[in-house]
């Protein structure tokens, strides 16, 4: 689950992280009482689930209360474009109004977990305020690592990543105790990420998270059901969120073959010889092993609702959800939705003969498929 940069630092400042003086507004007049609380010079920051939003307009550094007004008035409400949110941007509801800080240096730090080691990696750079996969790409040396385990990152480990990416002497304690209280809110809150980009050193001594980001785990919310009202439903796809109320798992992308699955493993296979065959997938849709016929039916409504879907490839391994269920599912949801674009199935496992039958002698016009290669060159061809 992502979250927006002001509700980042809210919960990290909880951890110890140091972060500007700043509010959230919704409105112009809020806004313009956020900038003459904090007093002087102010920056007005769009609040998007995107990156990239200084290059697109959506964050404007201003010197007096009359230009926090205009800033705030020009950028709420705006279609801000990123080279994250694609060409059709995201609609500015929110603002950050924060206090200016006399920089002296830009750094990086951020915390993924390491697929590798199975542990968090805590990543530190001097390249602060560049995008980490601009500097991963170009100059990967510029990115220090250290792994850490389940008692966060170890002082030591701190003042040797601080040191390694050129703090002066003066500010190693600061930075390395931010360090620290970075890994502790990684994972006290279940994070898929944390991040601070940039981490500034300030002409006046101190240390603060200027930029913040922070990814949620969704596997882990049920441990952090308060942090659910934190979710910005719109961020998000609709047809994301509309899949989540039915336990669907729906990945909006950008092709023309929808595809249904069940199970994760059987989704990236499928987009893969998809792309094989010469097709582009419009979605990722996973309906899990235990789907119902309800389900089913649901997410042949999500799959229609996009515009750029011209064709359907059904892709089942039936276990716990039996091929029988998935064909009953399938020919309901077609019959009630009007279904008009081609479909293919290939289903094998538990009762997939009757789910066969069950699909011959529905009258409709299901192409079934003798295997996932039959499949994928089917439903591209139909697509085109």
């Amino acid at each position: 689950m992502k979250i927006h940069e002001y509700q980042a630092k809210g919960l990290l400042a909880k951890y110890g992280v140091p972060v500007p003086r700043g509010e959230v507004a919704l409105t112009v007049d809020e806004a313009e009482a956020a900038a003459k609380k904090i007093g002087g010079s102010v920056v007005v920051k769009a609040q998007i689930h995107a990156g990239g939003r200084g290059k697109g307009g959506g964050v404007k550094v201003v010197k007096d209360l009359d230009s926090a007004i205009e800033a705030s008035r020009k950028i709420l409400g705006m279609r801000l474009i990123t080279h994250q949110t694609g060409p059709e941007g995201r609609i500015v509801q929110r603002l950050l109004i924060e206090e200016t800080l006399p920089i002296e240096r830009e750094l990086y730090l951020g915390i993924v977990l390491d697929r590798a080691s199975g542990k968090p990696v805590f990543m530190a750079s001097a390249e602060g305020g560049m995008e980490i996969e601009e500097v991963a790409a170009h100059s990967p040396e510029k990115i220090l690592k250290e792994t850490f385990g389940l008692d966060g990152l170890q002082p030591y480990q701190a003042r040797k990543l601080a040191f390694g990416i050129g703090v002066p002497a003066a500010a190693v304690n600061a930075a390395a105790a931010t360090m620290i209280a970075l890994s502790k809110a990684y994972l006290g809150l279940d994070c898929s990420l944390a991040e601070i980009n940039p981490f500034i050193l300030t002409t006046d001594g101190r240390a603060i998270a200027l930029d913040a980001k922070i990814g949620l785990d969704d596997n882990a919310m049920f441990r952090h059901k308060d942090l659910m009202e934190l979710r910005d439903l719109n961020e998000e796809d609709p047809l994301e969120v509309e899949a989540s109320r039915f336990g669907l798992n729906y990945i909006k992308l950008d092709g023309n073959v929808a595809c249904m699955v069940n199970g994760a493993g059987l989704a990236m296979a499928t987009m893969d010889i998809i792309k094989y065959a010469g097709g582009s997938p419009a979605n990722f849709l996973d309906v899990g092993g235990g789907a119902s016929a309800d389900q089913v039916r649901n997410a042949f409504r999500i799959l229609l609702a996009d515009p750029h879907v011209k064709a359907i490839l059904i892709n089942i391994f039936g276990g716990i959800l039996r091929c029988d269920t998935l064909a009953t599912g399938v020919v309901a949801a077609a019959r009630e939705l009007d279904v008009k674009v081609p479909i293919v199935i290939r289903m094998e496992g538990t009762n997939v003969e009757e789910g066969r039958r069950i699909l011959a002698e529905s009258g409709l016009n299901f192409t079934v498929a003798e295997g996932m290669k039959d499949a994928a060159e089917k439903v591209v061809k139909l697509a085109q």
